[in-house]
């Protein structure tokens, strides 16, 4: 007999509310809810395949350990016992930095990924991190923490409300949003026109979201930062700065005036391919817009200059006054944010506080860039000792880094891996150790990284839609026992690892003079925690704490897990609100409009003036069925338009001797790649596209629908040189690429 069950989707970060359909214990529909206080029964094709996501038949099911050269299934006692022999040596001879962290994409959309990574690194103290965010969204960290002092305080645009909404590089029609949860983004947009708004799209392919807009700049891949840099000069020039209410809160005005004097519409329109004409219109329209919002993403990230132009974003919103304030871009306040603390002054933002130890670059929030990990294993050099064994969690960069094949190698020199992932993928297949995390149906839910950047203040929590198999493991126990094996205390009772969280996170709430619970006993509120396991007490601590809690009683209306229970649906805590000074953490107590950081850069910006690449330039793309690597496994999310294809220019391709469907040679410094092409008028002449997550063609893997088409790794384009210095992002947009049409 079927039942129904509520889950939040953890395939994309639009977070979607869903029903799912059950039969015994396996999921065999799911639609969107239409009571969930945030999506309101949306739904996507990835929503709408859940069931096929979650019964995935080439999911792992029990650990894997390698033997004799092999991985063979073992029992979780045994994996966790392999863990713990092949991490502690490493530890014990090197030091910790000879541990290597990579944690992936898919860790923002579990419960587990977002409370137990941190713990590790704490615990093993290794500067050896590396996330998928250095191939992402780091630029947006590294700008947001030099502006505001907080590499997390990142503002988004009001989306139900704005007249004027600017996007840059990003194209949520397909991906659905990011760093910038919003379920139904085609919907919000289509509601912007069709109350009278304007909608501009700066993309060098006409993608969905730029069919959609009143007007799209099909820009020079790269050149972002200098088409927004000659928008704030426009303003400048042309006496259009409005701060309004941000005036207070804002110092560097001046010398920002100064810092784009040489970036005028007639200077950059070379570079960028879009007239000066245009470039001025565009700033006076941001301008006169009663609200408006500026808005980038990926596309303006995995560029050569992404942190500047993230940083610019910003600096439009600042200028034309529409930073904070409602129909502009806002700063989400989420249930489980830290105690709001008084506005004042703070520790700011500080980057290279360590550096990688082969090529020197910068640690940005904490992290080295993923680019750097193949050299960081394989290469020897006098500054520290090579990483020697590696924890993956739920990452899979030798298809997401650059130059997969040399990372490829470099992971079969280690000493030791141990990869948490639910697939034998083309990573996790060089581990020691494989510890497969159960499907999301048997998982619990709540989004701590995607309520902190949603478009409207919400909470939501979902419990298992479906038991655990006998043999499974919870991915929350499985990360706190992976904590104890890899820092000496292997086979201590798992639960430990949340007892000691909630204690010392407790212990610093009382002696926190804004805290609500300043000067009480951390043991008694301890008691006081609900929930059924050690994670549900932790969420039930920091909705208490948060900015909507009951503060242990304070508040008696206040948030709690027993009235987030309650309300199955979610709890709608309102549209986002103007919020500053107080998210502002820098020394000022300001936003600091330009710091030394972006300064130092700003000549690498004006050497780009003279740049007029005349070759073709590849840009990635995304597609509604995918999710970076981790959809290509599942039927119902390939085939059709969600193929690896070279999208190609009509005029290339006649150039270039390309036939539509032929296969095309592609060489970029890092290697050639060959895949059939696509040639459409929705790229611009001069660029050429391929997709990222694809290249399942390794042997090892136990994929066997995605190895069918395995399509080719566009990041074997590149050789991991080409960074963003002040982020060390990669750079995955914009970079050169000789084609050769194979007859």
């Amino acid at each position: 007999m079927s039942r129904t069950a509520l889950r939040i989707c953890p395939l994309c970060e639009a977070t979607c509310g869903l029903t799912l359909t059950i039969e015994g214990t396996t999921v065999t529909g799911a639609r969107g809810d239409r009571d969930d206080v945030f999506s309101h029964g949306f739904i996507c094709p990835k929503g709408a395949a859940f069931g096929a996501v979650d019964g995935d038949p080439d999911r792992l099911r029990t650990p894997l350990v390698r033997r004799d050269g092999e991985l063979r299934e073992a029992t979780w006692d045994e994996a966790f016992d392999a863990v713990a022999a092949g991490i502690r040596p490493v530890v014990e001879r090197y030091g910790p930095h000879a541990v290597g962290v990579v944690l992936g994409n898919p860790n923002v959309h579990t419960m587990a990924g977002a409370l137990y990574p941190t713990v590790l690194l704490g615990a093993l103290r290794t500067h050896s991190l590396f996330t998928a965010s250095t191939v992402d969204q780091m630029p947006k960290h590294v700008s947001s923490g030099l502006l505001y002092g907080d590499a997390n305080a990142i503002p988004v645009p009001d989306l139900d409300h704005t007249d004027h909404l600017l996007l840059i590089g990003a194209n949520p029609l397909e991906s659905n949003g990011s760093l910038c949860t919003a379920p139904d983004f085609p919907g919000k947009l289509k509601a912007l026109k069709a109350r009278g708004g304007t909608l501009t799209v700066i993309d060098p392919r006409r993608t969905r979201t730029a069919r959609l807009a009143d007007r799209h700049l099909a820009i020079r891949p790269g050149a972002d930062a200098l088409l927004l840099a000659a928008t704030a000069y426009v303003l400048f020039d042309e006496d259009l700065v409005s701060l309004g209410e941000l005036a207070p809160h804002v110092q560097g005005i001046d010398e920002l005036r100064s810092a784009v004097r040489d970036f005028t519409p007639e200077a950059v329109a070379e570079a960028c391919d879009v007239d000066a004409g245009t470039i001025r219109t565009l700033a006076r329209e941001l301008a006169a817009a009663p609200t408006a919002a500026v808005y980038a993403r990926i596309g303006s990230c995995t560029v050569p200059h992404g942190t500047l132009a993230n940083w610019l974003v910003d600096v439009l919103n600042i200028l034309t006054g529409n930073l904070d304030r409602p129909g502009g871009a806002l700063f989400p306040q989420a249930a489980t944010d830290r105690t709001p603390r008084p506005a004042g002054p703070g520790h700011g933002f500080a980057l290279g506080r360590w550096h990688s130890r082969v090529s020197r670059h910068p640690e940005a929030k904490g992290e080295l860039p993923l680019a750097a990990l193949a050299e960081e294993i394989d290469t020897a050099t006098e500054q520290g000792v090579p990483v020697r064994a590696l924890i993956s969690v739920a990452a899979n960069p030798v298809l997401s880094a650059p130059d997969g094949d040399r990372l490829d190698k470099a992971l079969d020199s280690l000493d030791f891996m141990v990869s948490v992932d639910p697939y034998l993928n083309e990573t996790s297949r060089h581990a020691t150790v494989v510890l497969p995390p159960p499907p999301p149906a048997q998982s619990p839910h709540h989004d701590f990284a995607f309520n902190t950047l949603a478009v409207r203040n919400q909470v939501r929590y979902t419990r298992p839609a479906v038991p655990l198999e006998p043999g499974r493991m919870a991915e929350t126990e499985i990360l706190a026992r992976l904590i104890l094996a890899a820092t000496g205390m292997h086979g201590a009772d798992p639960a430990a690892v949340d007892a000691m969280v909630i204690d010392q996170t407790l212990g610093k709430a009382v002696r926190e003079a804004h805290s609500p619970v300043h000067g009480r006993d951390p043991k008694e509120l301890a008691a006081q925690l609900t929930g059924d396991t050690g994670p549900e007490r932790r969420l039930d601590m920091m909705l208490r704490l948060g900015p909507y809690g009951d503060g242990f009683g304070v508040r008696p209306d206040g948030l709690t897990l027993a009235e987030l229970l309650a309300h199955p649906h979610g709890i709608d805590l309102g549209p986002l609100r103007p919020r500053l000074p107080q998210p502002l953490k820098t020394p000022s107590g300001k936003a600091e409009l330009l710091p030394q950081p972006i300064a130092d850069d700003l000549p690498r910006l004006r050497a780009a003036l003279r740049e007029h690449p005349t070759g073709l330039l590849l840009v990635g793309r995304r597609h509604l069925r995918s999710n970076n690597s981790w959809m290509h496994n599942v039927p119902a999310l390939t085939g059709g338009s969600n193929r690896c294809t070279l999208h190609i220019h009509p005029d290339d391709a006649e150039r270039l001797g390309v036939r539509d469907g032929a296969d095309v040679r592609v060489k970029g410094a890092g290697g050639e790649v060959t895949a059939p092409a696509e040639v459409t008028d929705g790229v611009r002449p001069g660029v050429v596209s391929l997709p990222h997550g694809w290249g399942h063609d390794r042997p090892g893997t136990r994929l066997n629908h995605a190895h069918e088409t395995p399509g080719v790794n566009v990041n074997q384009l590149l050789d991991g040189s080409l960074l963003d210095p002040l982020s060390g992002n990669a750079v995955l947009n914009g970079f050169p690429v000789e084609l050769t049409a194979l007859l």
